[in-house]
């Protein structure tokens, strides 16, 4: 950044905080422009480019940005460059919707055996708290064929483990004229030869359908680990947030994955904060994480986001309020996380190795199924294989073991 002649910031507009970052980047580049630094350019694309306040913002505060664009047209990102080189002025090219989904587009991988894979784009679920779907779009699905096209490729090219992502991958297919329901998907993927392991999230309880939950058990490489966002535990709170289900139906899902796998972690998100929440609602949110026990939780403060239908409700609740029934729940969870964790303590258990510790050199560090961290020892070089592994003490949130049988 400090020596770059060309800086994107390809942005999140999720919650204000992350705006106001921006801001800041560009305000430090800004004596760095002016100062005509080799020719220095700046560009800015993602979902904070989506809102048509930040972008008059940008051209009236920050006329020195070169090029905006957004979440629909990356894919016209080299024709972009070349306008912004050879034109004058900014280049602005934001499209309000997408008009279709451009496959086989290039993308470098931090693994080289395992690799997200994209099913599907948008959002329609419209939490009151959410600016998602505003700046991301509708929910669009790819073809069925095209997903497994790519994994396909994939797997020639050494990928072992795939994470299928969507921002509610539970619902992919509905846009399609061929359905293909998110379980089919699943038991199509786990057919490709090569591949080990299969990930996948986000799910939303509205759309989790026992197909989906008996599709867990249909091969071994879909792993036992399953995200599904809560986000509070109060009854009148979901309804508020416009989530679609309530304590009960979240709880029976819950029921129904232990059923079908025995051995999976849950693990879930949750909001504190949220307007209106009371000490009882979030005593409810508390008695869910007490009676789920999830492996771990993304806990997070409710953060008001212009442009959402929470951010204008009444009974914004109190920062220093917010702020320690955060510290009280997350302390819940972290001591849950904990308990749970150590529960295949003395087992061998198989690993995917994904590097060397960073402190120290004669671990390796790998996840289970389960998506639990790993850190073993070899003898070998094991990166990038799946190992046998016997797990002999948790540390918490990961265990410490050594290989116990030969990798593969």
């Amino acid at each position: 950044e400090d020596e770059a002649d060309f800086v994107l910031y390809n942005t999140c507009t999720v919650r204000e905080n992350a705006n106001l970052k921006v801001y800041g980047h560009l305000g430090k580049l800004r004596h760095e422009k002016k100062s005509g630094r080799n020719g220095l350019k700046i560009a800015l694309c993602g979902c904070m480019m989506q809102e048509p306040d930040e972008i008059e913002k940008i051209l009236k505060e920050h006329s020195f940005v070169d090029l905006i664009f957004g979440t629909h047209n990356i894919h016209r990102f080299a024709e972009l460059v070349y306008r912004m080189e050879t034109g004058n002025g900014p280049v602005v090219e934001v499209w309000p919707e997408a008009k279709e989904i451009v496959e086989d587009l290039p993308s470098e991988r931090k693994y080289r055996f395992k690799a997200g894979v994209n099913i599907m784009f948008g959002c329609n679920n419209f939490c009151s708290y959410c600016i998602v779907p505003y700046v991301r779009g509708r929910e669009r699905s790819r073809e069925a064929s095209e997903v497994l096209s790519e994994i396909e490729r994939l797997s020639k090219e050494g990928v072992r483990e795939v994470m299928l992502l969507g921002q509610n991958v539970n619902s992919y297919g509905n846009t399609l004229e061929e359905k293909v329901s998110f379980a089919e998907l699943l038991k199509r993927t786990a057919d490709i030869p090569g591949i080990e392991r299969i990930r996948f999230m986000t799910s939303h309880p509205k759309d989790l359908s026992d197909e989906l939950i008996r599709a867990m058990t249909y091969s071994e490489k879909i792993c036992n680990h399953f995200h599904l966002p809560l986000q509070s535990g109060s009854d009148r709170i979901l309804k508020e947030m416009n989530r679609h289900y309530d304590r009960k139906t979240y709880l029976n899902l819950v029921d129904k994955l232990r059923l079908e796998v025995p051995e999976i972690s849950i693990t879930t998100d949750l909001i504190v904060g949220f307007p209106g929440e009371t000490e009882e609602d979030f005593q409810d949110t508390l008695s869910m994480v007490e009676t789920v026990r999830y492996a771990s939780a993304f806990t997070f403060l409710y953060s008001r986001r212009t442009g959402t239908k929470a951010a204008s409700l009444p009974g914004q609740v109190p920062e220093d309020v917010a702020k320690e029934r955060f510290e009280r729940l997350l302390k819940r969870v972290q001591e849950i996380g904990q308990e749970e964790s150590g529960k295949l303590t003395g087992k061998t258990r198989e690993v995917l190795a994904e590097e060397r510790n960073q402190k120290d050199p004669e671990l390796f560090t790998g996840r289970l199924t389960d998506n639990t961290v790993v850190h073993f020892k070899s003898s070998e070089d094991v990166i990038g294989k799946i190992v046998p592994v016997k797990l002999l003490s948790s540390k918490g949130f990961y265990y410490l073991g050594v290989q116990d049988g030969i990798a593969r």
